[in-house]
């Protein structure tokens, strides 16, 4: 029984091996089959697809997102860009096709050359030849197609400021991304030859902006051109940002300071938002994207006035006359004065064996806080800084937010500096002098400020004390219209002063343009009650370039003009800050600036206002 038992399994097993067996004996003979037909029956047909046709994967780009003001106004988009580029496989006779570029393009032959000889990628994909080669090259090349094998012509996003020059320093640039950037893990998913944000807003929101790259894997022919698209990723379009900055606004500061060396900025003082920011003179962005000549750029590296330098959060001045209202918040604080105390003024104030002047030569007479303010008499500051000391004055300027960044989200923000009796010691070796002091008092000495600190000092003293920190992004929205981002105003400190005290200085600095008397009342409006305060910076370094004004005067040895401002005095709105380079007096040179951008965004704002009320009775 045992026996019989092994035999049917023996039998069993050499079945299902021999099933086995011709399985893959089938299998075998479909591929043989197979091989056949490919090889000889479709071989010339498949060899001559392999010849002129080859597959091919294409990067897509994604666009980049666009940039919009505060009321939606389109500040940044992206046009077309015709790249040329050649397949180096597919090119039968490269310096057959180098040569007759050169002549449809006006370029030198030996520079397409250069970028063929220099490029280290696969012999399958394009060299990028020229960018952006215009319309009127596009169609020369097209016409001569026949001619240029291996010749391809890519459409790409290429950024495009709208407004050339307008918020150039807020909205900043892009340029070719370098090697050691590529190497970092900030950028991923970028390439050589894409363009990154440099500077402001491009360079702050460059991974929101950027987009994702998506591809396509297409069949070509023998010349390059596309047979057929055979699947597609599609690329996912940057968010869009909207700044703070009220576009028209922003133009209107950059007409008022045509021809004009420094810096204007406004700021909404109930949350910081800036409103407008102009660094003077600006500089056309799309340079930096379209090809910039060495002779562009040597231009404005070498330009005198410092075109790419953002003058409101890196240009440091003394602060002149505007610094009075620190030593005024200080001298109250500290008991040093009081609303009632008065000091004669008879244009020179004595200290030790040195006398030191005012600027009204002949004295302002008896004078208190609030006229000191309004009419920027040294003599009573000299007394206030006397009576105070150099780091019993430092601490309040700290306070107030000098001597360091305020947190704007701008690149190399400087600080600025708040001298201190120490800090002489250690920079110099030589001690603090009781006269300088006095010096420091009124703004002068070692004081080094930002227009953007002050333009938030400003901000403070009108909205009752509350500094916050300036904001240029107002929110981030995706290409479907969704948020992401939108900002919240951030306090970053209040102003060590009380708000009986704030009070008193606010009347001083209403007493600035609308008393009779008051340093800028020359710019005081009928309808509009704003207050300000005025400056005029010495320049201790007399530089020796040899720029001469109208005059026949070196523009360098000129001193700076400043004037800040709130608007309206009573619940207002807007600070703005105005510093002209060289622009001698406050009163005339910044002042009116500042009075005209009052006048144009309360008189824009109520006209919106209106627009407003007349859509929701209209609906």
């Amino acid at each position: 029984m045992y026996g019989y038992l092994k035999t049917v399994d023996s039998d069993w097993y050499n079945q299902r091996l021999v099933g086995f067996f011709y399985c893959i004996m089938l299998a075998f003979l479909c591929l043989v089959l197979r091989l056949f037909y490919l090889q000889v029956i479709m071989g010339e047909e498949l060899w001559r697809l392999s010849k002129n046709n080859c597959i091919r994967l294409q990067l897509v780009d994604a666009s980049r997102g666009l940039i919009f003001d505060t009321n939606g106004e389109l500040l940044v988009d992206n046009r077309p860009s015709f790249d040329l580029s050649v397949v180096l496989h597919d090119s039968e006779n490269i310096d057959h096709v180098i040569e007759r570029l050169a002549q449809y393009l006006s370029v030198s032959a030996v520079e397409l050359e250069e970028k063929i000889k220099k490029y280290k990628g696969s012999y399958f994909n394009p060299v990028l030849l020229k960018r952006d080669i215009g319309r009127d090259a596009l169609a020369v090349i097209e016409a001569h197609k026949f001619n240029l094998p291996g010749v391809v012509v890519n459409v790409h996003s290429l950024r495009n400021y709208i407004y050339k020059k307008s918020a150039a320093h807020l909205i900043g640039y892009l340029s070719e991304i370098n090697a050691e950037e590529l190497r970092t893990s900030s950028y991923k998913g970028c390439r050589g030859g894409d363009y990154i944000g440099r500077f402001g807003a491009e360079k702050l929101c460059e991974e929101s902006l950027r987009g994702k790259r998506g591809g396509r894997q297409v069949e070509v022919n023998v010349e390059g051109r596309l047979i057929k698209v055979l699947k597609t990723v599609d690329a996912e379009p940057g968010f869009n940002v909207y700044l703070t900055i009220d576009g028209m606004l922003q133009r209107k500061a950059e007409e008022l300071f045509a021809e004009k060396i420094g810096a204007v900025a406004v700021m909404d003082v109930a949350n910081g938002q800036i409103l407008a920011l102009h660094s003077s003179p600006s500089f056309d962005q799309n340079f930096f994207v379209s090809g910039m000549s060495a002779d562009k750029w040597k231009t404005l590296v070498e330009n005198p006035f410092r075109p790419l330098e953002n003058k409101v959060i890196q240009g440091q001045y003394p602060p002149a006359s505007v610094y009075k209202i620190v030593t005024a918040i200080a001298g109250l604080e500290e008991g040093v004065i009081n609303k009632e105390t008065r000091f004669e003024c008879t244009g020179s104030c004595k200290y030790g064996n040195r006398s030191y002047g005012c600027w009204k030569q002949w004295g302002h007479g008896s004078t208190d806080i609030i006229i000191a303010l309004s009419q920027s008499c040294d003599v009573f500051f000299y007394n206030v800084g006397k009576g105070l000391g150099v780091d019993k004055l430092a601490w309040y300027a700290r306070a107030c937010g000098l001597g360091k960044p305020t947190g704007i989200m701008l690149d190399k923000e400087a600080s600025g500096l708040v001298p201190t009796a120490a800090w002489k010691k250690r920079r110099t070796g030589v001690p603090w002098q009781g006269g300088e002091t006095l010096s420091l008092a009124i703004g002068q000495s070692f004081n080094l400020v930002t227009p953007i600190q002050i333009l938030v000092l400003t901000g403070a003293i009108a909205n009752g004390g509350v500094r916050y920190k300036p904001d240029i992004i107002k929110r981030i929205d995706t290409a479907d219209g969704e948020t992401v981002y939108e900002s919240n105003a951030q306090v970053v400190g209040r102003l060590p002063v009380s708000e009986k005290n704030i009070e008193i200085i606010k009347k001083g600095l209403w007493a600035v343009v609308n008393n009779k008397k008051g340093t800028a009342r020359s710019v005081h409006l009928d309808k509009i009650e704003f207050s300000g305060k005025t400056g005029t910076a010495q320049v201790v370094s007399r530089k020796t370039k040899k720029i001469l004004d109208e005059s026949g005067e070196s523009l360098f040895t000129k001193a700076h003009a400043w004037f800040v401002a709130y608007a309206p005095s009573n619940n207002s709105k807007i600070a703005i800050v105005v510093l002209v380079e060289h622009g001698e007096h406050g009163s005339t040179a910044a002042a009116p600036i500042a009075a005209e951008l009052i006048r144009f965004f309360l008189n824009k704002s109520e006209t919106d206002l209106w627009k407003n009320k007349s859509v929701v009775l209209d609906g």
